[in-house]
């Protein structure tokens, strides 16, 4: 008995593996709205953002969130794109910001989130498993949100 109890916890343990990454289709104009984005300036004063606040940094920001379009745009051209792939992405692409984080205020790291957010829109990925929020906040409110229910 004991080993068929043994059997279905393995059973379910790949199972449950498996259904963390989930395969994409990447949307046909892809790659257009990947050029539209790297071409675009950035860190600009725009809607309720004012614009970078130290400007020297501007190019530095700008490359490193160009970066991340160039990872997303791989991936989205991989022969099977999935959701864990673009999150792999995030965080190496967050990652990149850290020996920079100190010279972001919070206006900064907003604008880096919403980029990314864009980028997310662009292949449809839903979430950045808490990734952002952790960039922003420094923790991710929603497992605070699950660790209270």
């Amino acid at each position: 008995m004991t080993k068929y109890i043994q059997i279905l916890i393995i059973f379910l343990t790949f199972s449950a593996c498996g259904q963390n990454v989930t395969e994409m289709k990447t949307p046909e104009n892809a790659n257009e709205k990947f050029a539209e984005f790297i071409a675009k300036k950035k860190f600009v004063s725009e809607n309720h953002y004012p614009g970078i606040a130290d400007e020297k940094m501007r190019p530095i920001f700008t490359e490193k969130i160009n970066q991340v379009a160039s990872d997303f745009k791989t991936v989205a051209e991989s022969d099977k794109p999935t959701d864990k792939k673009y999150q792999e992405k995030i965080g190496i692409g967050l990652t990149r910001f850290a020996e920079i984080y100190m010279e972001l205020d919070t206006e900064d790291r907003e604008r880096v989130c919403s980029y990314f957010e864009e980028l997310m829109d662009i292949v449809e990925l839903e979430s950045s498993n808490g990734q952002l929020n952790e960039f922003m906040y420094g923790f991710d409110p929603n497992k605070l949100i699950k660790k209270n229910e």
